[in-house]
């Protein structure tokens, strides 16, 4: 079986959003001194690959800690969304054609923006799902959608009506992904497994995908 790693590897290089604290890893201790190394690790919680949950955004909504463990993986479908370009639109229509979407737990959308990762394009007009596609993706009890890019959102959105959509209905969101294309038009089995932290509004995960 072979398994894709979907994780964008976090350093204190790594890109965040606008506004957030980069992240710092320091040397805590070496082996040289200590006899063993441990690294120390300060970083926001939406860093790197890394999911939101519903309490991001909403007060009354669960945090990351509050959920099943069951809820971080399923079946998921691949769209490839990269054809539509910047500033393309992820229409229903789009997602009503996409073959057995009713059976999938979550929704993975590749825009290819992941290959600006690193570069200041990666903050440009990336596509996303349209409201009537975020209502429809929310109602069919999916436990989240995954993206290639910074956020579900666009980058000069102020009041996140495709999050808040989707954490109206208890989703998460998986955003920084990679590597998406090579599993477009394919259902796979998906896991995105937050760190397990108290009042988690979110975490940056290991996301993987494997082929039955």
């Amino acid at each position: 079986m072979k398994v894709y790693d979907l994780t964008h590897v976090v350093s204190s290089d790594t890109m965040v959003y606008p506004g957030t604290e980069p992240a710092l890893l320091t040397t805590a201790n070496t082996l040289q001194k200590d006899g063993f190394r441990e690294t120390l690790l300060h970083m926001s919680s939406h860093t790197g690959t890394h999911m939101d949950a519903p309490a991001h955004m909403t007060a009354q909504g669960q945090c990351l800690d509050e959920k099943d463990v069951a809820r971080f993986l399923g079946r998921a479908w691949v769209l490839d969304c990269s054809p539509l370009g910047p500033g393309g639109q992820i229409t229903e229509e789009m997602l009503r054609a996409i073959p057995g979407l009713e059976e999938a737990e979550f929704l993975l959308l590749h825009t290819g923006w992941d290959r600006h990762w690193d570069s200041p394009d990666y903050f440009g007009d990336f596509p996303v799902l349209t409201l009537p596609a975020a209502r429809y993706a929310a109602s069919l009890g999916l436990k989240g959608i995954g993206v290639d890019a910074m956020s579900v959102d666009p980058m000069d959105s102020t009041a996140f009506p495709v999050h808040h959509v989707l954490f109206s209905h208890d989703m998460v969101t998986v955003e920084n992904l990679r590597g998406l294309g090579q599993l477009c038009g394919q259902a796979v089995t998906f896991a995105a497994l937050p760190l397990h932290f108290q009042q988690a509004d979110g975490a940056p995960v290991r996301a993987v995908a494997w082929v039955d």
